[in-house]
């Protein structure tokens, strides 16, 4: 008989970075839930069988979902920008906060592990120990133990200068097998930015995308911005773009298509001037997050900036995912039955 795979539910779950991640380390995915109804197109275009449901997780009864009843793991990619100082760092008095719904989430379902991410800043800054403190009163309520570590998103082969926060909770039988997963042989080859896009900069005809990806020789900086209440879609603020415009991209906003054969590559050597450099698209920005070309993003432009922008890189989730696919089948605890 073939070994039932764990399962999980992700909330918040985005463009599907975190919960593809999951899919690749072995884990069904019974229910992604997401605000957002351009991303709940995405999530039924990709992946039909993960039940994506459309709702706000504070308003959402998991009763009325069945595939909500139990998993394994709970997963939910917190919204970022409660915590950023973009975003003025007003966390759970941020309306669009959902710390505290995921934890209501966990105290329904009961999984064996809750897997929160969020930027480092969650996990570390002074400022937001009460949001912590919240994680782990949770955690204790559970009956589980709490850890947490900031993953580097090139240490999983990932294009780009990323990292992320997490916390994982889970019994003490399967916490004793469970160890943050390590650097991958991917590390060691992370590809440029420059190695990443360079197919995709010459495929319009541009004849100094050569010349471009020579020139791009680092992974790409954090790609941020998009977030829900700013404007359009852009590579950040200014010193973001400043950084972009190192690497030869103008941040000023994204691409509707990749460069053609008119376009004259002009850097600006001061910096000032980003009109001569290229602007990446939704699909560049999406490959520098670690999607294949195959995922298919709905929505019009700003929306579906917004949703890759934010995502966690499916190869940190799946190294993550793998380690924690480790623990519960060496751990000795045991998961609620579901009826």
């Amino acid at each position: 008989m073939k070994e039932q795979a764990f399962t999980a539910i992700e909330l918040c779950a985005g463009v599907g970075g975190q919960a593809l991640g999951l899919e690749e380390a072995g884990f069904e995915i019974t229910a992604a839930v997401d605000i957002d109804r351009d991303t709940c197109a995405t999530l039924a275009a990709n992946r039909p069988q993960w039940s994506p449901i459309h709702g706000d997780i504070k308003l959402i009864d998991p009763a009325e979902h069945p595939a909500m009843d139990y998993a394994d793991v709970l997963s939910c990619g917190l919204p970022r920008s409660p915590y950023t100082v973009a975003g003025k760092q007003r966390a759970t008095d941020d309306e669009r906060d959902a710390l505290q719904a995921a934890l209501d989430m966990a105290s329904y379902i009961r999984p064996r592990v809750l897997l929160l991410e969020n930027i480092p800043t969650f996990l570390k800054a002074a400022k937001f120990e009460a949001q912590r403190a919240r994680v782990e009163e949770a955690a204790k309520d559970l009956g589980y133990e709490l850890q947490g570590s900031v993953l580097s998103a090139t240490d999983f082969g990932v294009p780009q200068l990323r990292l992320h926060a997490f916390f994982v909770a889970m019994a003490a039988d399967d916490m004793a097998h469970f160890v943050w997963p390590t650097p991958s042989s991917a590390a060691s080859g992370c590809p440029s930015m420059g190695a990443t896009l360079k197919e995709s900069m010459a495929s319009g005809g541009w004849p100094a995308a050569e010349a471009w990806a020579a020139h791009a020789v680092e992974p790409a900086p954090l790609i941020m911005g998009g977030a829900t209440g700013r404007g359009g879609a852009d590579l950040g603020a200014t010193r973001a773009k400043r950084q972009w415009a190192q690497w030869w991209v103008n941040g000023n906003s994204i691409g509707n298509e990749v460069p053609g054969p008119d376009f004259v590559l002009a850097p600006d050597p001061d910096g000032e001037s980003r009109e001569g450099l290229p602007k990446l698209t939704v699909a560049q920005v999406a490959l520098l997050q670690g999607f294949s070309s195959s995922w298919q993003i709905c929505g019009r432009k700003t929306s579906a900036y917004r949703q890759i922008s934010q995502t966690t890189p499916p190869q940190v989730a799946a190294a993550l995912g793998r380690s924690i696919a480790t623990a519960l089948t060496l751990g000795g605890s045991v998961p609620r039955s579901s009826p």
